[in-house]
């Protein structure tokens, strides 16, 4: 497959700007980066012309490998201001990789509507919950048990991997519902990320492994020269994220990205809709 140049340095542009832009919001409102470079991915992979039953996939894939430097570096930040839970990581972290594990290596067996699907719906779900002006509150404390030790963790590892994001983007309403302080919340999900990001990469490398009609240089389902493009980039701007969600109220910028998302949504939803 030959692609125009000009066209190839237009999108390595465009992944740096996503990059940029999903380092910061990783940080800021712990929704993940991969929540915005899954559908800019699908987009640009469309432009080259990428198969659709591939592009999902691939989309979804590199999302993940992207996430594994950027949870790190955001991370760190987080830990520096004290802002991970230490203790609820340890419980969750093992449960949570079992999860992610399941997702990866589900997605050899789903197609990419079905893909598509589950990243719509649970889009969508999120974009309202983040427009609604007052936190949905449960309970005032974590559910012991089953629930809060196995299906909550078990459950955001297994959708995150599926959607290609890092687990901020469900774990952090799934925590505000049950009365858990923001900041921990979104430096806690930062560190969840590394736990999600690398069992499911591995199991959508297992997934792609001999597919035909994937671009060059694809590892399975990962891209990666727009990895590497992506993740350069958020590396660098996921500490201004960290740094600014402990210095700015975010909820201007919360609404916009729920709009942006609700949007993104939709367009995903109608393209499973129609075929396309």
């Amino acid at each position: 497959m030959v692609y125009d140049p000009s066209l190839l340095i237009v999108l390595a542009l465009g992944l740096l700007v996503t990059g940029a832009l999903a380092g910061v919001l990783a940080g800021l409102l712990g929704v993940g980066g991969g929540i915005v470079i899954v559908p800019v991915l699908f987009l640009l992979f469309d432009a080259l012309g990428i198969a659709p039953a591939v592009a999902m996939h691939l989309a979804v894939g590199t999302s993940l490998c992207t996430i594994i430097p950027t949870s790190i570096s955001s991370a760190r930040s987080h830990h520096k201001r004290g802002a991970i839970d230490v203790d609820l990581l340890r419980r969750w972290a093992p449960v949570i990789f079992v999860g992610a594990l399941g997702g990866g290596i589900l997605s050899k067996f789903l197609d990419a509507s079905a893909l598509t699907l589950i990243f719509g719906v649970i889009a969508l779900a999120v974009s309202i919950n983040m427009a609604i002006p007052k936190t949905l509150v449960v309970s005032d404390q974590l559910p012991s048990g089953p629930v809060g030790a196995g299906v909550l963790p078990f459950g955001i590892g297994g959708f995150s991997a599926l959607m290609g994001i890092g687990g901020g983007t469900l774990s952090v309403p799934v925590l505000g519902a049950f009365s858990f302080p923001v900041h921990r919340a979104v430096g806690t999900a930062s560190a969840f990320g590394l736990v999600i990001a690398v069992p499911a990469v591995c199991g959508f490398i297992w997934a792609g492994l001999g597919v035909e009609d994937r671009p060059p240089l694809s590892l399975g389902y990962v891209s990666l020269p727009a990895a590497v493009l992506i993740f350069s980039m958020s590396v660098l701007t996921a500490p201004l994220g960290s740094k600014l969600a402990h210095s700015l109220n975010p909820t201007r910028l919360k609404l916009v990205f729920a709009a942006f998302l609700f949007l993104t949504a939709l367009r995903m939803l109608w393209a499973v809709a129609t075929g396309g």
